[in-house]
């Protein structure tokens, strides 16, 4: 029988996205009002790899990773998704119509992965309380970040691993 550890604090990470990059820095304020100091941003990137926010969101849509100075206990992970949910029904579109402005998928990164947050429920994600569950998004391995096959396309990409490589090595640093 193991003994129950507690897990070392992670580095909190969240992927904004919005219809432009004026949207993207005002959601990037709120989450740094709520989370804390920002300590990396990612070029910002078209999001054409899926039509699933048209709808709701519009055409157009450009989408940024950022991280966080303050390191959080894994643990977090099902509030830290339920208060970025809040964000996003508060920040009004710019437009004026009725739907998101924004969109906030925060996770967390450890010397061995990527954690995400989700409201939905699929075979390979794991319910972490308050109807949030966690995906383990991409698994370092050979001195790299690795995809699994439901990783989303985005984060597959090569700007993306490098990325989350150098945000991995300052979280390393740091702990």
């Amino acid at each position: 029988m193991g003994t129950a550890t507690v897990p070392p604090p992670v580095k909190l990470i969240a992927a904004v996205m919005g219809r432009d990059l004026h949207t993207i820095e005002s959601a990037r304020a709120m989450v740094s009002e709520r989370f804390g100091r920002i300590d990396s941003v990612s070029e910002a990137y078209p999001f054409t790899f899926s039509d699933y926010y048209r709808d709701e969101m519009g055409d157009g849509l450009v989408k940024q990773f950022i991280s966080f100075e303050a390191l959080i206990d894994p643990a977090q992970l099902a509030d830290v998704k339920l208060k970025s949910n809040e964000i996003e029904q508060v920040m009004p579109r710019p437009d004026g119509r009725a739907g998101r402005a924004i969109n906030i998928d925060p996770g967390y990164l450890t010397g061995a992965k990527l954690i995400l947050a989700t409201t939905k429920d699929y075979s390979h994600r794991i319910y972490v309380g308050q109807g949030i569950y966690a995906e383990v998004t991409l698994q370092f391995r050979h001195g790299t970040f690795r995809p699994f096959e439901w990783t989303y396309p985005d984060y597959r990409t090569p700007m993306a691993l490098a990325y989350f490589s150098q945000v991995r090595t300052r979280y390393l640093q740091r702990r």
